[in-house]
């Protein structure tokens, strides 16, 4: 399952509408059928590892970490239905598809048909990966994903706006790595008036991988190529499953106050600012209402600074 979870990393950002779901495909030890969900989210991951197998998936073991697909689609067959047709033996399952076009009936229809089927295996790392599909099922909304970068006294830019660069080399690189599993990135209209940010994906092999921009705020003057967002209510109607808002403090702070931040992310660098900007206000009526919101998920050190990843829990 591990293999299969990496797999399916890599297509997020680039599967949408659909998830990004890693397949292994396991006989007498050997693996003979590896895949993941393409760009546009087809071939899905199972139709790409059976393919692979060929007549050696009869009686195999098949991995996936999103329960497979029980609808049939205009652009593909059900996922079930196609491990069923190969002779799957076994299928082992990380996490639940609430798809109510599925929702158990993949699993169901794979267990009537003799196949042994086994469920939850590492459902919480394949839940992370699924963040966007599943916020979107869920919320009806993309999965936001707020990037701060922050002084040690807690400055996200300089008194007279400028952000350009708290964090360093290597801590920025990483901020790519996290453009290049996005669908859409967005920063407030004064960052992109003030930092003029290119917003692409400056690592070596994943320069394709740049995602959709956009700028809430004031429309007049954006190149062409740059999606304008007048409010947040328009930022959550767009059908990206993932996005990462990577700049403006109003934004940042709007984005707080309406609860509508599911991952914060924190590149803290050894510096301080002194008479810097940092949030506004963000709602906060009570010290109290504050704990319990944000639980930590990962961290890490980069060079001279640390990283922090967040999950709202709710």
């Amino acid at each position: 399952m591990g293999a299969a979870l990496a797999l399916a990393s890599r297509g997020v950002g680039l599967a949408t509408p659909n998830p990004s779901v890693g397949c292994v495909i396991v006989k007498d030890g050997r693996v003979v059928g590896r895949g993941w969900t393409q760009p546009g989210g087809r071939p899905h991951a199972e139709a790409v590892a059976l393919a692979q197998a060929g007549a050696a998936a009869r009686g195999a073991t098949a991995y996936v970490t999103l329960e497979p697909c029980a609808h049939q689609s205009p652009r593909g067959p059900a996922c079930a239905d196609s491990l069923i047709a190969a002779g799957v033996a076994r299928v082992v399952i990380a996490a639940h598809d609430p798809d109510p076009r599925t929702d158990g009936d993949g699993a169901a229809r794979l267990a009537a048909a003799g196949i042994a089927v086994t469920q939850g295996v590492r459902a919480a790392e394949a839940e992370a990966g699924l963040a966007g599909f599943l916020t979107r099922l869920r919320l009806g909304r993309p999965h936001i994903t707020l990037k701060l970068a922050v002084s040690l006294d807690g400055a996200i830019a300089m008194g007279d706006g400028r952000s350009q660069w708290i964090t360093g080399e290597r801590a920025r690189a990483a901020a790519h790595l996290e453009r290049a599993r996005s669908d859409l990135i967005v920063v407030g209209r004064g960052t992109w008036d003030a930092d003029a940010p290119r917003l692409d994906v400056r690592l070596p092999g994943l320069e394709a991988r740049a995602p959709r921009i956009g700028v809430v705020g004031r429309s007049g003057g954006l190149p062409a190529h740059v999606q304008h967002f007048p409010d947040l209510a328009a930022l959550c109607a767009d059908p990206a499953l993932n996005v990462l808002v990577e700049g403006g403090m109003e934004l940042a702070a709007s984005l707080l106050g309406a609860d509508l931040v599911d991952t914060l992310l924190l590149h803290r660098a050894p510096i301080l600012i002194g008479a810097g900007r940092t949030l506004g206000d963000i709602g906060l009526a009570d010290l109290a209402d504050a704990h319990g919101r944000w639980a930590g998920a990962a961290a890490m050190t980069l060079g001279p600074d640390r990283i922090e990843r967040f999950i709202r829990t709710r």
